[in-house]
């Protein structure tokens, strides 16, 4: 049965006079390790194929292979030409340096459209300090404990990877490095005054890590200090900093380098260790998507990657100051092509600075793509999220609803999904901060074995 079938038989029995199923979204909003995540739920969750999504995932992996090669394949070597193209300040980029391993590990959350024929990648979010970790098998193990739910898994073969026992998995290992025998002491680090807007994410994250079998510290770059060539939280030693800030933050403070210092100082004599190194907020820049798309650059790959980024990537391109003086073609090109195209900042998530061609008239995207020369930004061609049939718990009428789904990955491939859902034709930006209508929901795929509940990540490779 596919997925789609699937929908269909779950809306029917949703539909069910006396069904426990439409009970499942407010069960999730009670589940004890959601209480600090304030968001609404989607009425059911939604279903992929297991096959296409972790076909989807290898492939995943590869671009980020190739993603990472970037800088020798492009530059031969040449960080400085690189970081030039990316937009990347000098602050930013001594914050950078500073830190060093300059090739981070891949471990982050891909964000993709399914457009009714395959997934399309829009942006891949590289560094811990990527959110939802905590949120999405916390979901799906919440809607397990439904009884009528946990009878239709069964019936269909569903399953799902919970993303936090993932990250468990590969903190462990990071921290066996300075923890050989023992459970490494693992603290997650906010920027100064993080906590009080991004606390409550944290704080889940933090239960769902507990959850999984893994204590983890919840604090701020200002609460710890430096002892003996490591990192303390008061009398506790930290063995591993999983990263929460960026280097704008460091870089823009005018006390930012006394703050980390300490960081620095234990991470470089490797008494505490850095998890994720600040790289990684030079790779998950848009603009190298860009340059993966760009045909201009294509003699950089073998066949198999072009075909690679034909079937993942959606038409992408770079516009800043440069592009806008010399490249004539490509400006005339994203003006005739409005309609079909998407302009978003490289260096900024969760929406911000988006400019939606389908929604603007000429004068204000002509206007918006001017405005680009002053901060990098990339043009992405259009992608149209299939729709999700859901039905209305009240109403009983169904609704259709578009979803961006985030898939999670470490070192070891395929650490889960979940979506971020809004109703169809109410807005072009997915995101729960960016749309008052906002769902989260759980993603569960169907195997072709007669497997359900919750599945092992990727093996190890």
């Amino acid at each position: 049965m596919s997925a789609e079938r699937v929908t269909a038989q779950y809306n029917e029995e949703f539909r069910i006079p006396g069904s426990e199923l439409p009970t499942v979204a407010r069960h999730v909003k009670d589940f004890p390790t959601l209480a600090s995540w304030h968001s609404e739920y989607l009425a059911r969750p939604l279903f992929v194929g297991e096959r296409e999504i972790r076909e989807f995932a290898d492939d995943l992996q590869h671009l980020g292979e190739t993603l990472l090669s970037l800088p020798d394949r492009m530059f031969g070597g040449d960080l400085e030409a690189f970081r030039s193209v990316l937009g990347i300040s000098d602050g930013r980029w001594e914050t950078i340096r500073k830190f060093g391993d300059l090739v981070p590990p891949y471990f982050g959350r891909a964000d993709m459209y399914h457009d009714g024929t395959s997934f399309k990648l829009l942006e891949f979010n590289l560094g811990s300090e990527s959110g939802a970790w905590g949120v999405a098998g916390e979901i799906s193990r919440a809607t397990m404990e439904v009884d009528a739910f946990a009878d239709f898994a069964r019936r269909n073969r569903l399953g799902y990877v919970d993303p936090a026992r993932a990250a468990v998995e590969v903190l462990r290992r990071f921290g066996a490095r300075v923890a050989p025998g023992r459970e490494p002491v693992v603290a997650m680090l906010e920027w100064r005054g993080g906590l009080k807007d991004y606390g409550e994410q944290w704080l889940n994250f933090q239960s769902a890590l507990r959850s999984a079998g893994l204590d983890i510290l919840v604090a701020e770059v200002s609460d710890v200090h430096e002892r003996g060539e490591a990192l303390y939280l008061g009398d506790t030693k930290i063995d591993v900093v999983y990263r929460a800030f960026v280097p704008d933050q460091i870089a823009e403070e005018p006390d930012g380098w006394d703050l980390v210092a300490p960081l620095l100082r234990a991470h470089r004599a490797g008494g505490t260790l850095l998890w994720t190194p600040l790289s990684s907020n030079m790779f998950a820049n848009k603009a190298c998507m860009a340059l993966l798309s760009d045909p201009a650059r294509r003699r950089n790959f073998s066949e198999d990657e072009c075909r690679l980024i034909d079937r993942v990537l959606p038409w992408t391109r770079l516009i800043d100051a440069d592009a806008l003086k010399t490249d004539t073609d490509l400006v005339d090109e994203c003006l005739a092509r409005r309609e079909q195209l998407i302009l978003k900042v490289n260096a900024r998530g969760g929406g911000a600075g988006v400019v939606v061609g389908w929604e603007t008239d000429d004068a204000t995207w002509r206007r918006a793509l001017e405005n680009s020369a002053a901060e990098a930004c990339v043009v992405q061609e259009r992608v149209i999220p299939r729709p999700e049939l859901v039905v209305d718990p009240v109403s009983g009428e169904t609704e259709e609803w578009h979803a961006a789904y985030g898939m999670f990955y470490t070192p070891h491939g395929w650490a889960g999904a979940w979506a971020k859902t809004v109703p169809a034709g109410s807005g072009s930006v997915i995101g729960i901060m960016a749309h008052a209508k906002a769902r989260s929901a759980a993603v569960f795929h169907q195997s072709e074995l007669p497997v359900w509940g919750e599945v092992p990540a990727s093996p190890a490779k």
